[in-house]
């Protein structure tokens, strides 16, 4: 199901003048509104009236994170605080808050872009979304209510949290369609099982998933132990919330809404562009944003554009799930690890629970990774025998996938802490 279908459809030619509109536009604003931009344009001689194709992109200035929160709280906004009608912020635990701001068009622009997104996750006018993501000053909350209420379906703002209470409520309102994390859903699954609740009987059909990083493997068992179809959807509250990306019922990457926003996929290190297929970091500009354009913001989130088209109909470019951010990144002995990746060789191995911990340690000079997994009642109370054989698996997985040995710990079913939110995976216990 396509929400807009001559925007979702558009052809190559037509989105890149649009594209190239828009961004001039978008230019324009931060250049004769936004005294950092003002600035930073300047710092580098450029002119906002320079930009006569797409490729002119990269003459343009980063943006990144510790700029949102120098400038903190409304120094990027580049209309008077009066036309703005909505602010959301981060929750500054690793420093300064960011804060953003939406005009009433960039609330219906949001709206739009959530209802693109949900339409393709086969949700529509006749379904009940009970959204488990925090309302207030996240945007995850309320970007997934608007594009809900939108498309014309029944809503179910529940928030975050009481898993016993959300399950009540999904019997008793009869939900269809789950909005939460992907860590959430499967504690959902887990106090279903405690509490002897068949997934089957309830008219739970998909699940709106997102927030966080999560495999291939991970969606299976969400799909399974829920009975559901499970999709991911790609949002940042610096750009905009939920509505950049999201995949379609085909599951085979995330749709980038390329009207509104230009992507590139860049090497971490070099800044420069990876060639199409390869992972990079992802970076956007936005191209309708009003209160609050951001040029070439650096994510820190790793993805790579997948080659082809969608069966779906929507030409827009695909992106594939995320793999991790780069500020995640670990360096242990001097090869690069990401969680995404040692998630991915773990539930490979039958008997593994998705519940898992890296910790890293520096003992004598040299770093140390322990991954502490959950695994099966059965198994942990097995023979040691065939958990020594369980953890040889899983060692031989993990350095065949990344190259470096890595120590495994079996540890007891539900031993390891749960998020409601986004789920915390590494420990970095290394001081430098």
């Amino acid at each position: 199901m396509l929400w807009e279908p001559d925007k979702e459809s558009i052809q190559e030619d037509d989105l890149k003048q649009l594209q190239l509109e828009r961004l001039q536009s978008t230019l324009y604003r931060v250049g004769t509104h936004v005294p950092f931009y003002r600035k930073k344009f300047a710092e580098l001689r450029f002119n906002h009236d320079d930009i006569r194709s797409l490729d002119d992109l990269q003459r343009l200035p980063f943006t990144v994170k510790q700029d949102l929160r120098d400038n903190y709280p409304y120094g990027l906004f580049a209309v008077p605080l009066r036309d703005v009608v909505r602010v959301h912020a981060s929750s500054g635990t690793t420093g300064q808050a960011t804060v953003v701001g939406y005009t009433k068009n960039d609330i219906k622009t949001w709206s739009n872009l959530v209802a693109r997104i949900i339409m393709a996750a086969g949700v529509g006018s006749n379904d009940v979304i009970q959204i488990a993501f925090g309302y207030g000053l996240f945007t995850g909350g309320f970007g997934l209510h608007y594009g809900s209420e939108l498309i014309g379906a029944s809503v179910i703002p529940i928030s975050s949290g009481n898993t016993r209470r959300q399950i009540q409520i999904m019997q008793d309102f009869k939900t269809t369609a789950l909005v939460c994390t992907p860590s959430y859903a499967l504690i959902l699954a887990d106090t279903m099982m405690e509490l002897g609740i068949n997934p089957n009987g309830l008219s739970l059909r998909y699940g709106l998933l997102g927030a966080e990083p999560w495999s291939e493997r991970m969606r299976q068992e969400i799909n399974q132990r829920l009975g559901i179809l499970a999709t991911d959807n790609y949002g940042l509250s610096e750009v905009i919330g939920p509505g950049i990306s999201g995949e379609c019922l085909e599951c085979n990457g995330l749709h980038i809404n390329e009207d509104h926003f230009l992507t590139e996929v860049l090497d971490p290190l070099t800044l420069e562009p990876v060639p199409e297929g390869e992972i990079g970091e992802l970076v956007i500009t936005t191209l309708t944003k009003e209160a609050f354009p951001m040029i070439r913001y650096r994510t820190r989130d790793l993805t790579r554009i997948l080659p082809g088209t969608c069966p779906c109909g929507r030409s827009f470019k695909r992106m594939e799930r995320m793999l991790g951010r780069s500020d995640d990144m670990l360096i242990v002995k001097g090869v690069s690890l990401f969680p995404m990746q040692i998630e991915k060789a773990l539930l490979a191995v039958e008997g593994t629970k998705p519940h898992y911990q890296i910790i890293v340690e520096r003992e004598h000079h040299t770093d140390r990774v322990t991954v502490l997994v959950e695994v099966t009642e059965a198994l942990f109370s097995d023979q040691m025998k065939k958990q020594q054989e369980i953890v040889g698996q899983i060692k031989r997985r993990l350095s065949s996938e990344l190259g470096v040995g890595i120590d495994v710990k079996l540890v007891e079913e539900k031993t390891l802490e749960r998020f409601e939110g986004k789920a915390k995976r590494v420990i970095d216990k290394r001081s430098y």
